[in-house]
């Protein structure tokens, strides 16, 4: 028997008997009254899961018995029934936040098909996601075993966060924990592909695939030839997970025309990564060919404060003469004067905008109990971050731009991974203090637990001192320091880092709109 209890109110609900005894038959129970007087009256004696609301009745219309149920319950599912097409009374109704809408003359399937869309659809969605995802489960490990692409892990990739959003959506525990060690196994392989390939891949010893140093000028400067000015959005420590949970949001106001995943370079942090993109170059080189435009680790000053000038370097290179403004917002005050700034951008043919809100998050995350308690783990983690978009100065700048006829790409230079296994590791004063890669010199480290690089040239990174190894956290782990370990390991486990070597780290989004 189902527990879902059906409020119907129609001045002529005798005509309606046959519907209502094929619901009953069903297990439903319906409760019938003929006004709108009687319904708001049965609303207060009973629990009720939905309400059918003919639109036409004497006394209190239907439209006002709607407005009375919305201020009393306003989670209360309620569904509009009408003879009338009218387009007004269709307007009034979704503006009082009606949950349906069906024309008469109604039929019981129809009937049947409407409650079971607002109260068992979420368990039957569920229930259809977890065997679903537990078909795919065998494929997915089979796939695992093979001897994967740099493509075919971006696919599969692709595959795990579908799932993880499907699945998300359900409260089934135990599927969850199997695709969680499915995911955790998949990025312990990844881990040991990118290990296998990487060096190569910096040294073109191999085809590389669409990486940091490459995506601009494959992806982004061909917009450059458009007529269309192109507003480039990077949003600093972004993961494609996070990208695929806003898309909804963003795809109301703009029309998708690339989605695109490419390889962050090492170590996946801002000044690398980021400063990589911009450049068209790997950090080594740009320390050589541009000296005074990178800032080492352990020199004063903001590590990014030449990426103006490292794309502009770039586009000279590539021969694009172009004016470009490149702004970055690390406030929302800020935020809201750019939007306004738009109009008068748009005489760029380039705008590149920095938000810095995901990758502040995350460190507030680690240095607060409140916001840890917020985003706890990877779906509350994306759902603060749709809701700090939806009232950002970026949703509003989205917006805006929505208006124009511009090109907009989003990216962003990494992502991050929550971490759980602690990595002893042990250095001097000068060793590097990310969490999840280390430079410096008497690095003492277990060489199985980490990816280690002891030749910083190989992966074209700067070299601080003769012997002055990198060192690489996998998957889920992090270094931690033999002094205070316990409390060290208790203030950062079940954080989100980055700077090392995972899937979430590594694959990251581009994606390339225009205006609908």
């Amino acid at each position: 028997m189902n527990s879902v209890t059906i409020l119907w109110a129609d001045d002529e609900i005798d005509l309606l008997k046959p519907h209502i005894l094929f619901l009953k038959e069903k297990g439903y129970e319906v409760l019938p009254v003929t006004s709108g007087d009687e319904a708001l009256d049965m609303l207060e004696e009973n629990h009720v899961d939905i309400v059918f609301l003919d639109e036409n009745m004497p006394g209190i219309s239907g439209l006002d018995t709607l407005a009375s149920i919305k201020e009393r319950y306003p989670n209360l599912p309620v569904v509009m029934i009408t003879k009338s097409e009218e387009e007004h009374i269709m307007d009034e109704a979704l503006g009082s936040k009606i949950s349906d809408y069906l024309i008469k003359p109604v039929n019981p399937n129809q009937i049947l098909l409407t409650v079971k869309k607002f109260t068992v659809a979420d368990r039957l969605v569920g229930e259809k996601t977890t065997v679903a995802y537990q078909q795919q489960f065998r494929r997915i490990g089979l796939r695992l075993q093979d001897n994967l692409s740099a493509e075919e892990w971006v696919d599969l990739y692709r595959q795990l966060v579908y799932w993880d959003l499907e699945l998300a959506r359900g409260d089934d525990e135990t599927t969850n924990e199997i695709f969680q060690a499915q995911h955790d196994e998949a990025n312990r392989l990844f881990c040991r592909f990118y290990e296998r390939n990487y060096v190569d891949w910096i040294n073109s010893r191999t085809e590389k695939p669409l990486m940091s140093s490459t995506v601009l000028r494959e992806h982004l400067f061909p917009l450059l030839s458009d007529d269309r000015p192109t507003f480039l959005i990077v949003i600093d420590n972004f993961r494609y997970d996070q990208w695929r949970y806003i898309q909804p949001a963003i795809e109301q106001h703009l029309r998708i025309d690339k989605d695109i995943i490419f390889y962050s370079v090492l170590p996946t942090t801002t000044q690398f990564a980021r400063n990589t993109m911009f450049a068209g170059l790997l950090p080594a080189e740009i320390e050589r060919k541009y000296p005074n435009y990178w800032v080492n680790e352990d020199e004063e000053g903001n590590k990014n404060q030449y990426e103006s000038q490292l794309l502009g370097e770039n586009l000279r290179r590539h021969g694009i003469n172009i004016k470009h403004g490149y702004y970055k917002v690390l406030n929302a005050q800020y935020g809201k004067k750019l939007v306004e700034n738009v109009p008068s951008m748009l005489s760029n043919k380039l705008c590149v905008m920095i938000y810095n809100f995901v990758d502040m998050l995350s460190h507030a995350r680690t240095e607060s109990n409140i916001v840890r308690e917020l985003a706890e783990d990877e779906k509350a983690y994306r759902s603060v971050t749709l809701t700090w978009l939806e009232h950002s100065p970026l949703m509003e700048t989205i917006k805006e731009l929505s208006q124009h006829d511009v090109n907009v790409v989003i990216t962003t230079d990494h992502g991050s991974v929550r971490v759980n296994r602690p990595v002893r590791v042990k250095g001097d004063r000068d060793i590097s203090v990310n969490l999840r890669y280390k430079q410096g010199r008497l690095l003492d480290y277990n060489p199985k637990e980490v990816f280690e690089v002891k030749q910083p040239r190989d992966i074209a990174l700067p070299r601080r001192y003769v012997t002055s190894p990198y060192i690489f956290a996998r998957a889920g782990d992090f270094f931690a320091y033999p002094n205070n370990y316990n409390q060290y390991v208790q203030y950062y486990a079940n954080t989100f880092q980055h700077g090392g070597i995972s899937m979430e780290e590594v694959l990251i989004p581009f994606i390339v709109m225009r205006n609908k």
